[in-house]
């Protein structure tokens, strides 16, 4: 539990640090959160813990791995890159 808070502190504060970043991360939020997130517990607006699982067992190889702040911020990179339309390097 406290391995996976610090791993989300860390990607937020990595985020946080790069407002080029931060349209991308909202997108991103927004994107992944499910739709009618309000009619399911926990009730809150977060991503499907399923789908995290899966994300992370096709990155990491473990669906128990934490998500890595470049990890993160590489994917933010991409989608700010996909969004503009514009052809990136990675």
């Amino acid at each position: 539990m406290i391995r996976r808070l610090r791993s989300w502190v860390a990607v937020v504060l990595a985020v946080l640090v790069r407002p080029v970043l931060w349209r991308a991360a909202i997108v991103a939020y927004v994107r992944l959160v499910p739709s009618r997130w309000w009619t399911r517990r926990p009730f809150v607006p977060v991503p499907a813990g399923d789908y995290l699982r899966f994300r992370k067992e096709a990155y990491y190889g473990s669906e128990t791995a934490s998500f890595a702040p470049q990890d993160v911020l590489k994917y933010l990179q991409w989608i700010r890159t996909w969004d503009r339309g514009t052809p990136g390097d990675g």
